[in-house]
């Protein structure tokens, strides 16, 4: 079992996950289910989910990631649960936050404003460890790419240099033990694939014929 801060939820539970290498359990307990209480998060569970956020690395130390949020049944839940697409709108109606990632395209360098290479780069950083300190507070973090990124611009107000990146929505998923037969399969942790199709000594292997 691996600590965790005092108030928090253990997430040393069981999983089917083996990695190839030793690694922290922390990321094979990191999933995105589809089947949560409906439990409002606090707001200060969310900030200090967005306080492990700000501390993510990032070029010149520009942080180029915006979050905007919004919490279950408050005034702006409507805006960004109206932007899901129908088929997220089915499951996250029981999450409990929303929130939307958005990087600025520019970063300061000295007195100048410069494009930013790696702004969308820095702000995948900012989410996974936005992610995993949700996991250590025992709440779910689920990564959406199907909600309307134009419609995104102008109701979220963004700012031109700016792009929407993705939504996530948060809340307290149910334990395995109290799904029905038919939630186990589709929440059931999946794999990755293998280390060699990813990671290479030097080079990209040679192009198969």
């Amino acid at each position: 079992m691996q600590a965790v801060p005092s108030g928090d939820r253990s997430v040393t539970q069981p999983t089917p996950r083996q990695p190839d290498h030793e690694i922290d359990p922390l990321f094979l307990e990191r999933r995105s289910p589809r089947a949560f209480t409906g439990e409002a998060v606090p707001a200060a569970e969310l900030m200090r989910m967005f306080e492990a956020a700000r501390w993510a690395p990032s070029s010149y130390n520009s942080q180029p990631w915006r979050f905007i949020y919004a919490l279950r049944d408050d005034a702006h839940w409507e805006t960004l649960f109206g932007l899901l697409v129908p088929g997220n709108q089915k499951w996250a109606k029981d999450t409990g936050a929303l929130v939307i990632l958005v990087s600025s395209s520019q970063m300061r360098v000295g007195d100048a404003l410069q494009p930013s290479w790696s702004h969308s780069l820095d702000a995948g950083a900012a989410s996974l460890a936005f992610q995993l300190q949700a996991l250590r507070q025992g709440w779910h973090v689920h990564g959406m790419g199907g909600f309307d990124k134009e419609r995104a611009i102008t109701a979220l107000n963004v700012p031109e240099g700016y792009r929407v990146e993705a939504a996530y929505a948060i809340g307290r998923a149910i334990p395995q033990e109290a799904l029905s037969a038919d939630q186990r399969v589709k929440e059931a942790p999946n794999g990755r694939r293998p280390i060699t199709d990813f990671v290479f000594a030097g080079h990209f292997p040679p192009a198969k014929p």
